[in-house]
């Protein structure tokens, strides 16, 4: 355990040096000038020189990414350049909102990609098992901001339920956590269902039904425990994908996380930010995989992490 763990950790070293890499080769290789952005259209040639000096960007890039990493190396993401505050803080301050966020759209994923998999594969062939596929490509395919828009429109304008929009109580993260819940449900439905379907076929499962158990139990107590270890690094992945926030999700519904953070970043090519959130994203991936690798042979005692 210790030493796939020893492992695990120094290739997450590896990679997230290596995204360091790609994404601050990829942040200065695209046209806009983020001094210029800073400056504004009207400053002088001797205002944006100088900006460029206290910014350090008139410094060779191999120069500045070392830079960039000895301050990573501390723990110091570095200093907004419009905002003019710590990177670290900006990210900290939307963390709690971009947790809470990533919570409730995995529990909605799992909420209705589960039973609706088991559901279809329990009823193979038939028309309840053509509906739910129907519907589970709907929801991977419609675009989020469409399905926002239509939750809001009838929970929210014509019922009343949830309010339109913000953050801070239960009834506001309903809403965008479903949004989000429904296209990753419609992924867990097609994966449970492909698992579910291949797991019933196995000797063991057939001699449970021999046995003379229930159809419920044959499938909730000795198929499930095996169906679900594609769902639980699908999770893992999630975790990563909802910690950099989702953008479009987040500003439909106005809620303060990370994606929002990100998508002023990249408006205002405020570089420090960009490479702040994408790191933490990064982050969240590594640490997503490795707590599903680590659960799995919880689930399944045949698995040995070596």
């Amino acid at each position: 355990m210790w030493g796939y763990l020893s492992r695990r950790l120094l290739a997450s070293l590896a990679i997230l040096i290596g995204i360091t890499i790609v994404t601050f080769g990829l942040t200065f290789i695209i046209p806009a000038d983020p001094v210029r952005m800073i400056a504004g259209r009207n400053a002088s040639a001797q205002t944006v020189e100088n900006i460029r000096q206290q910014l350090g960007l008139d410094r060779p890039l191999p120069e500045q990414y070392a830079r960039y990493l000895m301050r990573l190396a501390q723990g110091d993401l570095g200093r907004s350049y419009v905002q003019k505050t710590q990177v670290s803080e900006l990210v900290l301050s939307r963390l709690p909102a971009t947790l809470l966020l990533m919570a409730g759209a995995i529990f909605f994923e799992l909420l209705i990609g589960i039973p609706a998999g088991i559901l279809a594969a329990t009823r193979r062939g038939s028309p309840l098992d053509r509906w739910i596929m129907m519907a589970s490509f709907a929801g991977v395919s419609a675009p989020q901001f469409v399905v926002g828009l239509l939750l809001l429109y009838l929970f929210a304008n014509l019922l009343g339920l949830f309010p339109m929009g913000g953050f801070g109580t239960l009834g506001h993260l309903v809403l965008p956590a479903l949004t989000l819940g429904i296209g990753g449900g419609g992924w867990y439905a097609r994966m449970m269902r492909s698992s579910m379907v291949d797991v019933l076929r196995q000797d063991y499962v057939r001699t449970a039904k021999a046995k003379g158990l229930g159809p419920a139990k044959v499938v909730l107590v000795h198929a499930l425990r095996n169906a679900v270890l594609p769902i639980v690094a699908m999770v893992g992945l999630d975790v990563g994908i909802f910690m950099s926030g989702a953008v479009v999700v987040e500003s439909v519904y106005g809620w303060p996380g990370i994606g929002q953070l990100a998508w002023m970043g990249i408006q205002r090519i405020d570089i420090p930010i960009i490479m702040g959130v994408t790191l933490v994203a990064a982050l969240g991936i590594l640490i997503g995989n490795l707590v599903a690798d680590l659960i799995t042979p919880l689930i399944d005692p045949r698995i040995r992490l070596r």
